[in-house]
């Protein structure tokens, strides 16, 4: 069950870098909700398991794309962040102390402070595109102009995935022209 679980994760994180173009170094957000994909409603079923499963598995597919990570902790954090020390540094984001644990941030922020090498939390990020895996509600977390993508493997489990990406905003006009001739 949870090499199924971490196979549809990873298949949808491949399809959203695919179809998304990111460049080596994106921010990638994570929303995610074990209950979800166990079947139950969010925030009512919580399984460390499941985020164990889901969570390494989309820190090997985003280390094979290059990508940076950051975990979405649920609503009782506020919906903080957990990255690697290293992220929050290049793009000059703040630290907020705070340790996720099963019933105060989820099964995957949870696991992802765990597994990553130097995890710190913050408030707020601004991510180049996101996975939200039961519907989380990650769009706080991405950039401006957030773009939906339609992905064929679209669940993890029984949680939804949507997914998006972001692109600068247009400007200028009638006149404006937006792709190098």
């Amino acid at each position: 069950m949870y090499e199924e679980l971490a196979r549809e994760a990873e298949e949808a994180l491949f399809e959203l870098t695919e179809i998304a173009g990111f460049r080596p170094g994106a921010l990638i957000v994570i929303g995610g909700s074990s209950s979800e994909i166990r079947g139950g409603h969010i925030g009512k079923d919580s399984s460390y398991e499941v985020g164990t499963a889901v969570v390494s598995a989309l820190m090997k597919a985003a280390k094979e794309k290059q990508l940076r990570l950051a975990f979405q902790c649920c609503e009782h954090l506020n919906r903080a962040l957990i990255v690697e020390r290293e992220t929050m540094e290049h793009f000059g984001y703040e630290e907020v102390s705070v340790v996720p644990w099963l019933h105060a941030g989820g099964a995957f922020a949870t696991n992802a402070y765990e597994l990553f090498k130097d995890p710190v939390a913050v408030e707020s990020i601004r991510a180049d595109g996101g996975l939200d895996i039961g519907l989380t509600m990650i769009g706080m977390h991405l950039r401006r102009v957030a773009v939906p993508v339609r992905l064929t493997h679209n669940h993890v489990g029984s949680a939804l995935v949507a997914a998006a990406r972001t692109r600068p905003p247009l400007i200028g006009g009638e006149r404006a022209r937006y792709h190098r001739e």
